[in-house]
């Protein structure tokens, strides 16, 4: 059913627990898993006054990272005896994950969604994009126990209730 699985990594320990998930399809289907690190383009952007310099400083060791990064975990799922490859992309993470699973024909997308917390909840994260525009199926992976704030508590201000 699944051949080719695409897991986008950002590089935290949180977005890494999906791994053992990961490992468990690719045996049970025998499919090959590509590990992928998308370099957010607008890094310059961030820096704020940064000069063409730093900016291009910040982007080559962000490049550096994806390899280092890519390099050890693909190395680590291969010992569990997995077919695996990596690629590192450039761009903005949700778009470059779709582009590259629907060129390279992916079978499956396999995401967790720990996203940045509240914010991630008020402003959709990259595996809400991911899940809402990918034509690739989708698996995400709760990573960290989240409640959104608005599920706290509720307010209601209707009129003639006190």
């Amino acid at each position: 059913m699944f051949k080719k699985i695409l897991v986008p990594l950002d590089g935290s320990e949180i977005a890494a627990k999906v791994l053992p998930k990961v490992v468990e399809l690719a045996k049970a289907f025998k499919a090959k898993v590509t590990l992928c690190h998308v370099c957010y383009s607008g890094v310059g952007a961030m820096i704020g006054e940064a000069t063409p310099g730093t900016i291009k400083q910040a982007e080559a060791q962000e490049k550096k990272f994806c390899d280092t990064f890519l390099t050890k975990t693909g190395n680590d799922l291969k010992n569990e005896g997995l077919d695996v490859d990596w690629a590192c992309a450039e761009g903005v993470p949700a778009q470059q994950i779709i582009a590259f699973a629907e060129a390279k024909d992916y079978d499956l997308i396999v995401m967790g969604t720990h996203g940045a917390g509240e914010v991630a909840w008020y402003m959709g994260g990259v595996a809400d994009r991911v899940a809402s525009h990918a034509t690739v199926p989708v698996l995400l992976l709760r990573t960290l126990e989240f409640k959104p704030p608005l599920l706290k508590e509720v307010y209601s201000t209707v009129p003639g209730v006190s």
